[in-house]
């Protein structure tokens, strides 16, 4: 093998790896002779096909699996002898017409172009310091809490039949949608229970049925969105004629020793013990979050040395590429904001390089320390990406067994927390006690308000303008939900995403 730098500047190399056709050969001949006892071919007994004949009618095929095999060894070869760790995944160029070298009448000429990783003098973390914010878990939290859980159990009992419906009062109701007096489908529906207030139907409906009792026809009259999801509803007036079954008022569950039974929890001292625990798990995640933020910024400002480019294109790309769909999903254009297009970019750019500075600091540490993520460590964080698609979890799962890509996408976070628990265990770290507020607000928020362009301010802006039914689902008949011509799956959807 023959190795040749056509060019060095700055992190890009280029280099020229020749291999002898007659190694190439020697190669060949030891393939078949590997395989000759094995190939059976008619007219010929088991393992007797002559050598020749294997070389004529295989030779090509087996030539072209050595040569593939030749390029990855020795470019892998090249890298090891040069010391260098290339950035992103070399590009291979084959010099000369692969037939000529698939028949052996020509060398294996080839060039690798890629750019290296820099060396990385890594900053003596124990001179660190980090803050830790800390907030203690009182009383008057928990329950709160205890509050808001009696209130998402809470159960709905009939009120009066001459009572009036009120906002949070459920109704139940028969309804059947017209429009230009014609019934549509999905638009009828029987015994539905609504929860005024829930915005569950599109907006003005749950209104109109403030104040009806049981007994009571009510004909409503909304208009669905100009953005609504079923194109011949979009726009449209229509008339719903309902009829009130039913009107029930909402009843928080008691907080008491039964209710903590209720939820498998020996007492209420124990449960109020568990949701304590709980807020504590929360709270430290959020300080976790503040001090992350924190530590990386060091490690971007406190080293220093050129990023491959490569990198840095494909960090900014996908971070580009995000924004121009917040920007879609949100009905918006460039033009449409405040800054200008260069400006963004320059400051999407500036956000790509600390991210790529970072991570590569973050894996030396990681390589330097001989930090691994664990196999029990990987299933772990599998079955937790699994577990967000019920229904589909055998699918997901054997997605990522059978995909390495995404199962990196797994490995990377586990790994990067693991460094950053490394870092922290040398730092100086001290709690600083701060508010709940202060704690609740996102990791870096608190320069929101400097003179500088975040990464979230374009689709702060954008979100000002997103219509309320922009995400509607595919037409789906209604009925079979109980539900209004979609209306309730309109705003629902909306609001999830």
């Amino acid at each position: 093998m023959n190795i040749k730098e056509v060019s060095a500047e700055g992190l890009a190399r280029e280099v020229q790896i020749t291999i002898a056709a007659a190694d190439l050969a020697g190669k060949l001949e030891s393939k078949i002779d590997s395989i000759k006892d094995q190939v059976q071919l008619k007219g010929f007994r088991p393992g007797k096909v002559p050598v020749a004949h294997i070389r004529k009618t295989f030779g090509e095929q087996l030539m072209g699996e050595i040569i593939q095999e030749t390029v990855n060894e020795s470019s892998q070869q090249m890298l090891t002898d040069r010391d260098e760790r290339p950035a992103m995944q070399p590009e291979i160029k084959l010099v000369g017409e692969a037939e000529e070298i698939i028949k052996g009448t020509a060398d294996l000429v080839y060039d690798v172009t890629y750019e290296v990783i820099p060396p990385i003098t890594l900053a003596d973390f124990s001179k660190l310091k980090l803050e830790k914010p800390v907030v203690e878990v009182d009383e008057a939290r928990v329950d709160e809490a205890l509050e808001r859980l009696a209130s998402s159990r809470k159960e709905f009992v009939a009120r009066a039949k001459t009572a009036k419906a009120k906002d949070g009062d459920r109704v139940k109701i028969d309804f059947i949608g017209r429009i230009d007096g014609e019934a549509f489908e999905g638009g009828a529906g029987e015994g539905f229970d609504l929860e005024l207030g829930s915005g569950q139907f599109i907006p003005g409906f749950e209104e109109q049925l403030v104040g009806t009792k049981a007994g009571d026809k009510k004909d409503v009259e909304v208009s669905f969105p100009e953005e609504y999801g079923a194109s011949e509803l979009a726009g449209k007036a229509a008339v719903f004629e309902c009829t009130v079954h039913e009107v029930s008022e909402p009843k928080d569950a008691e907080i008491n020793e039964e209710f903590a039974t209720s939820l498998g929890m020996e007492s209420l001292d124990k449960l109020k013990e568990a949701m304590r625990d709980q807020i504590g798990r929360d709270y430290e995640q959020m300080s976790r979050g503040h001090m992350k933020k924190d530590l990386l910024d060091q490690l971007s400002d406190g080293h220093d040395f050129d990023l491959p480019p490569s990198m840095v294109d494909m960090e900014f790309n996908q971070i580009w590429h995000q924004f121009e769909q917040e920007l879609e999903n949100n009905q918006q254009k460039l033009e449409d904001l405040d800054e200008s297009e260069g400006d963004l970019r320059a400051e999407y750019r500036g956000i790509a390089e600390r991210r790529v500075r970072t991570g590569l600091v973050l894996a030396e540490v990681g390589n330097n320390n001989e930090i691994q993520v664990t196999q029990e460590e990987l299933n772990q964080g599998l079955m937790q990406r699994v577990q967000q698609f019920p229904g589909q979890e055998q699918q997901v799962f054997e997605y990522f067994q059978q995909n390495p890509e995404a199962m990196a996408q797994i490995r990377a976070p586990i790994f990067e927390e693991k460094v950053v628990d490394f870092i922290c265990e040398l730092a100086k770290v001290s709690d600083k006690k701060v508010s709940l507020e202060d704690l609740m607000m996102e990791p870096g928020a608190e320069e929101a308000e400097k003179p500088k362009p975040k990464k979230k301010a374009p689709a702060k802006k954008a979100a000002a303008k997103k219509p309320a039914a922009k995400k509607a689902p595919a037409k789906k008949p209604a009925a079979k939900k109980k539900a209004p011509a979609k209306k309730p799956a309109a705003k629902k959807d909306a609001d999830k995403k």
